[in-house]
């Protein structure tokens, strides 16, 4: 009988090898985060308690199509959008600040093409019809290393049927009065669901003229080309109560209850 042998790959045409795998995985991961989903940590609590500081939310690119913003860097390879389909009124969407093109903010699309839309005495109204208000009650939002968040919650009820909740810390603030705003054609109309602490299309910088409040951060009406994504799934989720070398902390940091829990 004859004895096999076993030849080892040479020390460089292994690393070669490892070398062409990892190629292969990054091009995997771009391509998908570049066209199917992309990864947004949320810095803010513009949107609690929907999305709190600390959630790691997935994006879905192509629920609306494809613009410029995109593509990583906004590469402007096109204008307008293709394979485009427009959002529904309710979805939370990932968009580039029409300001500058570039800051990735995400709010809940509130007012489509062709809406009017205003706030009376902290009240909704589209096409001149209040939205269904009902109250959740007094709320407490914990925000881990920061003050907690206390207010109200009611349920917001939109006039297709679709429900969320949002949350009013104080009676009157700033954009709970506001002149009606009527979103121009290919343009939307977004607004955080923590309504006394986002800044949204409600406010815009002072050139920007028309019935916004004039805010240096604001957003304004923001163009079809500027969405990026809609927001589907949180699929992590930290407090930031322990730093990345706190590993000890970890399991009590992480909020184990929205882990893998949809974007309503």
């Amino acid at each position: 009988m004859t004895a096999q042998s076993t030849t080892l790959p040479k020390p460089h045409s292994l690393l070669a090898e490892v070398a062409r795998t990892l190629l292969y995985a990054l091009a995997i991961v771009m391509v998908v985060r570049a066209l199917l989903w992309q990864p947004f940590n949320i810095p803010s609590a513009s949107m609690a308690e929907t999305l709190l500081p600390g959630d790691y939310v997935g994006v879905s690119k192509f629920a609306y199509g494809y613009s410029r913003y995109s593509l990583p860097g906004g590469l402007g390879l096109f204008s307008g959008r293709i394979f485009g389909a427009d959002p529904q009124r309710g979805d939370v969407a990932v968009f580039k600040l029409p300001r500058d093109n570039a800051t990735d903010y995400i709010k809940r699309v509130i007012g489509l093409p062709g809406d009017r839309i205003q706030m009376k005495r902290g009240i909704l109204h589209i096409n001149g019809q209040p939205v269904g208000m009902k109250p959740l009650g007094e709320a407490v939002i914990a925000m881990g290393d920061g003050p907690a968040l206390r207010g109200k919650r009611y349920l917001e009820t939109l006039p297709d049927g679709r429900s969320y909740t949002i949350f009013d810390k104080y009676e009157a603030s700033a954009g709970d009065n506001t002149a009606e705003y009527v979103v121009p054609e290919g343009h939307y109309f977004m607004l955080g669901d923590n309504r006394d602490d986002s800044t949204d299309s409600r406010f815009a910088p002072k050139s920007s003229g028309g019935a916004f409040i004039e805010n240096k951060d604001g957003v304004g009406f923001v163009p079809s080309e500027n969405l990026v994504g809609r927001a589907d799934t949180i699929f992590f989720s930290a407090d930031g109560t322990a730093g990345f070398l706190d590993v000890w902390n970890w399991p009590s940091a992480i909020r184990w209850d929205r882990i893998f829990g949809g974007v309503e």
